[in-house]
């Protein structure tokens, strides 16, 4: 095979410019190869000029595996039960695996900063950071196998996110701290205790669960008056805790109530009591209003490994990656059938009754924006 047609092979396949000179290097051919990508490659090192829908399975498996391994972000072992899906990509295809972990904001930062130099492959953000991700052009299309499965609201047009697992705000109480577990956001209100929402200004967790407190509160969607009520008294109290509602925290007895999706606040009891049996938090879903939403990965559009990013999100959606993600306590965006140890994880259906909203993702992104300049010019200097 000539240079022009090897270089025409590589491209063809997605791989950048940097990657096909660090193959080529070992068999001396990088200056060679040199001259014939100055005709045929801008430099941009864009993955995206590939179209990963156009490649069977077969040769996505097989160039993922050449890749060899995915870098994630926002993606760590704890969360949804990410563990036992790289563990599984891992075991089926010989893809490694290695994640860092930060919030939506951070993860679609680290894209736009690193940008043609990309480190890492794909992340999971809140579904109203995925619209943010394409408007930024941040992202590699790709819609997978299973994109006819996926609700038109769990999906952009064109594959730039995709959600994988939805969840529903919920409140995570140490019983050994709180003697009245809430059941409402004003509960929380009444109460003595801390109060952690985590970072109104990065982690869509804490966004959504500002929301969920507005429709708790009086308000809605169009009036977050009351969510800014909310926050503003727990500050002035000095009762909200704005950090990561970690598990070490958690179980360190550091966090009286967190405010999560109810998949992590069930894992993470999980988890402590496995460590301590004498360990006992209360987990349940606000009585008074609480929302869902879902998360959605986004593939780099800079991918160092992006048929392995493109075959990840594959398997993710997947009935096996769908379980994974249920065995994470959190609920598929496809509908599969779950085994009945899976199913039995979950908090019981009357829990999630008519006070649980869907929200307007198009209508939020803005409002979330808001929310996030509210908080900066307010509740961060009472915090002080």
């Amino acid at each position: 095979m000539d240079t022009e047609k090897i270089v025409r092979v590589a491209m063809e396949r997605g791989v950048s410019r940097r990657q096909f000179f660090n193959m080529l290097a070992g068999a001396g051919m990088a200056i060679v190869a040199g001259s014939a990508l100055t005709g045929c490659d801008d430099g941009s090192g864009d993955a995206a000029a590939v179209d990963y829908n156009e490649m069977s399975l077969e040769d996505l498996i097989a160039q993922a595996q050449e890749e060899g391994e995915i870098q994630s972000v926002g993606m760590p072992d704890t969360w949804a039960n990410w563990v036992e899906t790289w563990q599984d990509i891992e075991a089926e295809y010989g893809i490694t695996h290695a994640d860092q972990d930060m919030s939506s904001s951070e993860e679609l930062s680290m894209f736009r900063e690193e940008g043609a130099d990309g480190t890492k492959d794909i992340g999971d953000v809140g579904q109203s950071w995925g619209p943010t991700a394409e408007e930024q052009e941040l992202t590699l299309k790709y819609k997978t196998s299973y994109w006819d499965e996926i609700p038109d609201w769990a999906k952009d047009d064109d594959g730039d996110w995709i959600v994988g697992y939805y969840g529903t705000i919920s409140f995570m109480s140490n019983d050994a701290t709180v003697s009245n577990p809430p059941t409402s956001f004003q509960d929380l209100l009444d109460g003595d205790y801390t109060v952690c929402v985590g970072d109104v200004t990065a982690a869509a967790v804490a966004q959504y669960a500002s929301l969920a407190a507005a429709y708790a509160l009086g308000g809605d969607i169009d009036n977050m008056q009351p969510a800014y009520d909310f926050l503003l008294e727990l500050a002035e109290a000095g009762r909200l805790d704005v950090a990561d509602a970690s598990l070490a925290r958690l179980e360190s007895g550091e966090i009286d109530v967190c405010i999560n999706w109810d998949y992590n606040s069930l894992n993470y009891r999980d988890q402590i009591q496995t460590n301590n049996p004498n360990a006992s938090f209360t987990v349940s879903i606000p009585q008074d209003a609480s929302v869902q939403s879902g998360y959605c990965t986004v593939i780099n559009k800079y991918a160092p490994h992006p048929a392995a990013a493109c075959l990840a999100r594959e398997f993710i959606l997947s009935d096996e990656g769908q379980i994974n993600l249920a065995r994470g306590y959190a609920t598929p965006i496809r509908d599969v059938e779950l085994p009945d140890d899976v199913a039995a994880m979950r908090l019981p259906d009357e829990q999630y009754g008519d006070q649980v909203q869907t929200v307007d993702e198009s209508v939020w992104s803005g409002v979330c924006q808001d929310l996030i300049t509210w908080y900066q010019e307010n509740v961060i200097p009472a915090l002080g």
